[in-house]
Order: C-alpha cells, then sequence, then structure tokens
C-alpha cells in the first residue's frame, strides 16, 4: 500500500464523496456548492446548494440527487439548477446528512438527531425515499445515523451511527423496507460506549472533532470483500473493519478524515475526505478541507 497523495484542497468542509463518470463527486457543505475532481486535481462546479449540500446519489434516470441539510429535503440537480425531489421536513426536526441511493432509486437518508453535532445527541431515524420522491421512516433508535452502503447484491444496508460507535446492518425486504437489525461490527470499543452512553444522558458535549482516544463512523465505503472503510474524524485515520469488528487496515491522516470513497480506474484508489475541524462557524471563515487519495488492495462494490 503506497502512502497517501493530496488530490485537492482550498474547501470549507466535504462530504458525500461519491465516483462516477471517472470523477470524484463531493459537497461543499459549508461552501454550499457541489464540486468535481477529475484525475488531475481540477474542480468543476456543479450546483451552489444554499442549504448546505452532503449526501449525493444518482436516480435510475441518471439524475443527480444532493441532500439539502437545513431545510431537510432531496434536490435534483439538473444543468446547474435545484428542483425538488422530495421535502423530508416533516419526519425529522433535525439537519440531514449523509445517503445512499439504492439501485432502484430509493434512498436512504440520516440525521443529526441534535440540532448540531455536538451535543444533545438523541435517538433518530433513518427516511427512506422511493424514486418518485415520497418520503417515509424506515428505520429508528439510530444515534446519529451516517455514512451508509448497501451491497452488491442489494440484500442489506449497513450504517454508521457515529455516536452509538457501530455500524448496524439491516436486511433490505423490499424497496425502503428494513428489517433485521444487527451490530455489523462496533468501531467504538463496548467500554467507550457505555461512557458515551453516560455523556448523553449527563447531557455533557461529545464534540466529533475532539482528540478522544476511540473511533467512530462518519462517512464510509463498501469493497468487494466485503470490508467497510470508515472514516473516523476523533481518531484521525480510516480504518477498514470485517463483520464482527476486524481491523485489517488503518491509514493516518493528517487531520480528521470525515468520508471516504473508492474509486479510480480500477476501483482500487481510496479518496479520502480531511479537514482540521467540523465546527461550523470554524468552517465557514477557514477553508482546510482537503482530499486525499491511497491505493488499497480491494475494489469499490455495491452502493454508492
Amino acid at each position: 500500500m503506497v502512502g497517501l497523495v493530496k488530490v485537492a484542497d482550498g474547501f470549507h468542509f466535504l462530504e458525500g464523496p461519491r465516483w462516477r463518470d471517472n470523477r470524484l463527486w463531493i459537497s461543499d457543505m459549508h461552501g454550499h456548492k457541489v464540486h468535481t475532481i477529475d484525475a488531475n486535481g481540477n474542480t468543476d462546479t456543479i450546483a451552489e446548494v444554499p442549504n448546505q449540500p452532503s449526501g449525493l446519489g444518482w436516480l435510475p434516470d441518471g439524475s443527480l440527487v444532493v441532500v439539502s441539510m437545513l431545510d431537510r429535503k432531496l434536490m435534483k440537480i439538473n444543468e446547474g439548477n435545484l428542483s425538488l425531489h422530495s421535502d423530508m421536513s416533516h419526519l425529522t426536526p433535525f439537519q440531514c446528512n449523509d445517503m445512499v441511493i439504492a439501485k432502484d432509486g430509493t434512498a436512504y437518508v440520516g440525521n443529526f438527531g441534535a440540532d448540531n453535532a455536538e451535543s444533545n445527541i438523541k435517538k433518530t431515524c433513518l427516511i427512506a425515499v422511493s424514486p418518485e420522491g415520497k418520503a417515509k421512516i424506515c428505520a429508528s433508535n439510530l444515534l446519529f445515523p451516517n455514512g451508509a452502503v448497501i451491497t452488491e447484491d442489494g440484500n442489506e444496508l449497513i450504517v454508521g451511527e457515529t455516536f452509538g460507535g457501530t455500524l448496524t446492518s439491516f436486511k433490505i425486504s423490499k424497496p425502503g423496507e428494513l428489517i433485521n437489525k444487527s451490530n455489523w461490527a462496533n468501531v467504538m470499543p463496548k467500554r467507550y460506549q457505555i461512557i458515551t452512553s453516560i455523556i448523553r444522558f449527563l447531557n455533557i458535549s461529545l464534540k466529533e472533532s475532539s482528540n478522544v482516544p476511540f473511533p467512530v463512523p462518519d462517512g464510509i465505503c463498501l469493497d468487494a470483500d466485503y470490508g467497510i472503510w470508515v472514516a473516523s474524524p476523533t481518531t484521525s485515520e480510516v480504518i477498514r473493519y470485517k463483520k464482527g469488528g476486524q481491523i485489517t487496515d488503518r491509514i493516518a491522516t493528517p487531520n480528521p478524515a470525515y468520508a471516504c470513497m473508492l474509486g479510480g480506474e480500477n476501483g482500487k484508489e481510496l479518496y479520502i475526505l480531511t479537514a482540521e475541524s467540523s465546527v461550523p462557524q470554524f468552517c465557514k471563515e477557514n477553508k482546510t478541507g482537503e482530499i486525499y487519495k491511497v491505493s488499497v488492495s480491494n475494489e469499490r462494490a455495491g452502493q454508492p
């Protein structure tokens, strides 16, 4: 495995990396724009999203969809223009974040479960949106559902619960229906899960980008060997897990890592999004968002 290579920098705070059409697609959340980056590091702006872009994905007809965080909507992007795909605001009062879209066009969208990512975290829901834009709650009792993947066969969805410290699995029984919730892997060791439960009970702030001694799952991606790469902002690294929690690889990053995506010509380039902090005011005032890549052994699989 070769070392990290910087691909691009100068962004506010990056989320939702996707690989499509030989380009990396990214959301600059606090820059309010969706961009693409080609193999040479050239940046192209696709659209401006005033209410903060996050998760990205495509419907079966090729339409690009982005999570609009603050107003809790899914927006279609067509030649730089936004149009409403789905309004999810009646299902959660909290800002939405990452998303994965299944091959059939069903989108699964997480939300903070709090007014911000630092305190008062409550259990919340995962929202399913049909290809026609109809939204409903498909899972509940999740602690900050964040990055998510769907396996190649389309039968399993795995979501990272950032403040639960777990990768949580569901069987997709039919479009928009999730059943058989189970623990796929613990990212945060059990003893720290107990500690953070006490912290939440006492309503003490837990900052996502603090220098704390345990990893948490933010953005994730799936490879062809059924391994999941996890971006851990608390420990400034990406970690590859196998089902059950075995760690096979760890890659340290210069700053906290918030998201990752496999791509490149052979699907074996791991793109990693980093920033000095996720605190909104800091991100609005500073451009510390960077993109790195590193070659890995197993190619991308499933969705996104």
